[in-house]
C-alpha cells in the first residue's frame, strides 16, 4: 500500500486506497509528501537522485522513495549519489550506501571534492587565513573551521560536488533531488518546504526540484521503516550510540556524539589530526568546546601539552583582539573608514600581540605601515565599488 501527500493550495490530504485489510495505521506512518510540482515531473520521466550519506535518515528515504516510484511507475534514470568526506567520514558510510545500492538494484555515484577532503578543506582555510593576516586583508585572525553560521563543509563538499554532477550528467530537462531531512530535527528545518526549485541543478534547458519527502517522520519511523526493509543501521548508531551520522567529528555535533566517535578506533587517527590543527591554529573546533578535551587519552603527552599551550595563547589572541573598537572591524565593504594615528597604532600593536601569541609572522606592525595598507586597501574597495556601481566610501568612512 503506497500512501502519499498530495498538495493542493498550500494544504496536504493524504490519498491512499481502501483499508480493506486493517494496515493503515502502520502504512500512515511511512506516507511521504509528493507535491504537485515533484508529481508532475516524475510522470514525465525526469531522473531522481537519492542523497545518501549512511546516516538512518538517508537509508530510509532510499528505500521508501524507490518503492514509490515503483508504485507510479516512473520510467526515469534514479541514483543514490554520496558525497565522499575523506579521511573525517566515519569507516562505515560508504559500505552502508553500498549496501543500500545493492540492495535495491540502483547505481551508486560517488563525488569528491577536486581539491581534496575535509580535513584538506580546513587546512589550506588556514593557510589562507594566516596569509590574509600577515598582509593585512583581515583586521581580526579568522578560524580554519567551519560554523554553524559558515557551513561551507556541507555547502563545498557535499552540495556543490552533487548539484555539479547532476548537471554533468543531465545537461537538459528537469531533474529531482531526493533529501531525508525531518522537521523533528530542528526549528530550521521544521519550516522547510517539500518542494522547491534548486537553483545549483536548474540549467538554461531544464529545472531542478529538490524534494523532501520524508518531512513528517519521527526518528522512530525512521528506524521501524529500515527494520522493516530488512535492513541495518549504521554502526555509529547500533555499536557506539551516536545520535546522528556526518562527519566523525562535526562542528554541530553534541558532546555525546563527538565521545561516541572517539570510541571508534577508525576514527582515532583523524581526531589527533584535527586536533594538532586546534594546537596550530590556537581556535577550539567548536566555540564552546575543544575536540582536544574529548578524549585526551588518545593524545600523546607532546600534542597534550601544546594543546594545553593554544589554549593560554588562545586567551592571549582574544584579549588582544578585543582591544579593537568595534568601528574599526569586519563589515561589508571593509575597511570603509580610515583609522586616525592613535587607532592605526592600536591596530599594529594588537597585530603584533597576536602574532607573537599564535607564533605568526606578519607585516604592517608600526603606525605608519599600518595607515598606509588601509590606503591601498581602500583605494582597491573604491575601485571594485565603482566597477560594481556599488556606494563609495571616503577615507573617513562616509558614503558618497
Amino acid at each position: 500500500m503506497n500512501i502519499i501527500r498530495i498538495h493542493c493550495n498550500d494544504e496536504a490530504v493524504a490519498a491512499s486506497p481502501p483499508d480493506l485489510f486493517g494496515l493503515m495505521a502502520d502504512v500512515e506512518r511511512f506516507s511521504i509528501e509528493v507535491p504537485s510540482e515533484v508529481a508532475n515531473v516524475l510522470a514525465a520521466g525526469a531522473p531522481v537522485f537519492v542523497g545518501v550519506s549512511g546516516g538512518r535518515d538517508s537509508q530510509a528515504l532510499a528505500y521508501r522513495v524507490c518503492a514509490h516510484l515503483d508504485d507510479i511507475g516512473h520510467q526515469g534514470r534514479r541514483s543514490l549519489i554520496h558525497a565522499d568526506l575523506g579521511r573525517v567520514d566515519w569507516r562505515d558510510s560508504l559500505p552502508v550506501c553500498e549496501r543500500l545500492a545493492q540492495r535495491l538494484g540502483v547505481e551508486l555515484i560517488v563525488v569528491r571534492r577536486n581539491a581534496g577532503d575535509m580535513m584538506d578543506r580546513w587546512l589550506s582555510r588556514w593557510t589562507a587565513n594566516v596569509a590574509r593576516y600577515a598582509n593585512l586583508e583581515c583586521v581580526k585572525l579568522i578560524l580554519p573551521w567551519s560554523t554553524a553560521a559558515q557551513r561551507f563543509c556541507t555547502a563545498e563538499l557535499k552540495s556543490q560536488v552533487i548539484a555539479r554532477e547532476m548537471r554533468r550528467r543531465f545537461p537538459e530537462g528537469d531533474v529531482v533531488s531526493a533529501v531525508g531531512i525531518r522537521r523533528e530535527e530542528s526549528a530550521k528545518r521544521a519550516r522547510m518546504p517539500a518542494w522547491k526549485q534548486d537553483e545549483r541543478t536548474t540549467r538554461k534547458r531544464g529545472a531542478g526540484h529538490t524534494w523532501n519527502p520524508l518531512l513528517g517522520w519521527r526518528r522512530g519511523d525512521v528506524n521501524d521503516y529500515v527494520r522493516i526493509r530488512g535492513d541495518e543501521l549504521h554502526e555509529a548508531y547500533r555499536l557506539y550510540g551516536s545520535t546522528r551520522v556526518s562527519c566523525a567529528f562535526c562542528v554541530l555535533g553534541s558532546e555525546h556524539d563527538l565521545r561516541a566517535s572517539s570510541n571508534c578506533a577508525d576514527n582515532h587517527a583523524i581526531y589527533r589530526e584535527m586536533v594538532a590543527l586546534e594546537a596550530t591554529s590556537t581556535f577550539s573546533f567548536q566555540s564552546h568546546r575543544w575536540l582536544g578535551d574529548v578524549a585526551p587519552d588518545l593524545l600523546d603527552a607532546g600534542l597534550r601539552a601544546r594543546l594545553q599551550e593554544a589554549k593560554e595563547r588562545a586567551r592571549l589572541r582574544i584579549s588582544a583582539e578585543a582591544r579593537l573598537p568595534d568601528h574599526l572591524l569586519f563589515v561589508k565593504g571593509w575597511p570603509t573608514v580610515l583609522p586616525t594615528p592613535g587607532e592605526a597604532a592600536l591596530i599594529a600593536g594588537v597585530r603584533r600581540d597576536v602574532a607573537q601569541a599564535v607564533g605568526l609572522q606578519v607585516h604592517h606592525t608600526d603606525r605608519d605601515a599600518v595607515l598606509v595598507r588601509y590606503r591601498e586597501l581602500m583605494t582597491l574597495a573604491r575601485a571594485k565599488a565603482v566597477a560594481n556601481d556599488l556606494p563609495l566610501h571616503t577615507e573617513e568612512g562616509l558614503q558618497t
